[in-house]
């Protein structure tokens, strides 16, 4: 059971890094076709609304890519979501690893960036999205290997650190829609965030931990 798991997670991780390398491409080939100073002022600045609304129509398409391999890896619902949260995780840092081997993009992990533009854009540090992106791929990979659920405890402490991470990505909005740059990021918000979606898996640790002692 473990090599099997190995093996599905090696090739839903091999496809989120070759799907990044996809679209890091594009990044590069849009700043070809629309110079500007980095990868988030070609979206503020540089392209026409046409093609942003282009843009967010192949994020939508990479969403569904990516749903589409972890429905294949996974057996359950449960699975399915793990692989997909493990598949984005992966997508999400070799994307950035991509654009920092292709043009040396971003010069540091506190650039501003895009990161998403559905349902609003999404801006926030190159740092935060890493961050939830590594935790995302040390979650769903120690979930799936010890084949643990969130207790029902946790997935309100889960649901409830989702939002606050949305929130902290999406509340400026307005300034891409003006296409201005923010200064300042709401790292508190953010943090609660990470904060207590750890303690959701520690939960489910914990919960594991109690199961294992009572089966001895």
């Amino acid at each position: 059971m473990a090599r099997e798991l190995r093996r599905r997670g090696l090739w839903v991780g091999l496809y989120a890094v070759a799907m990044a390398a996809v679209e890091a491409a594009v990044v590069v080939y849009l700043r070809a076709l629309h110079p500007g100073p980095a990868p988030v002022s070609v979206l503020l600045d540089e392209i026409p609304n046409h093609l942003v609304a282009i843009e967010a129509g192949r994020e939508a398409a990479t969403l569904v890519m990516l749903l589409a391999v972890a429905t294949l890896a996974g057996r359950t619902r449960w699975e399915r979501f793990l692989y997909f949260s493990l598949a984005f995780g992966v997508w999400d840092i070799f994307y950035y690893f991509w654009l920092r081997v292709f043009i040396g993009w971003p010069p540091s992990l506190l650039t501003w960036d895009v990161l998403f533009l559905l349902p609003v854009p999404w801006l926030a540090p190159v740092l935060a999205p890493v961050i939830v992106s590594v935790g995302l791929v040390a979650g769903s990979w120690w979930l799936l290997a010890r084949h643990r659920r969130l207790p029902g405890s946790a997935w309100a402490l889960a649901g409830t650190a989702a939002a606050l991470v949305l929130l902290s990505f999406i509340l400026d909005y307005r300034l891409a829609l003006a296409r201005v740059e923010p200064t300042t990021f709401r790292w508190w918000l953010f943090g609660g965030g990470v904060g207590l979606g750890g303690i959701a898996l520690w939960r489910a640790v914990r919960m594991g931990s109690v199961e294992n002692g009572g089966a001895r």
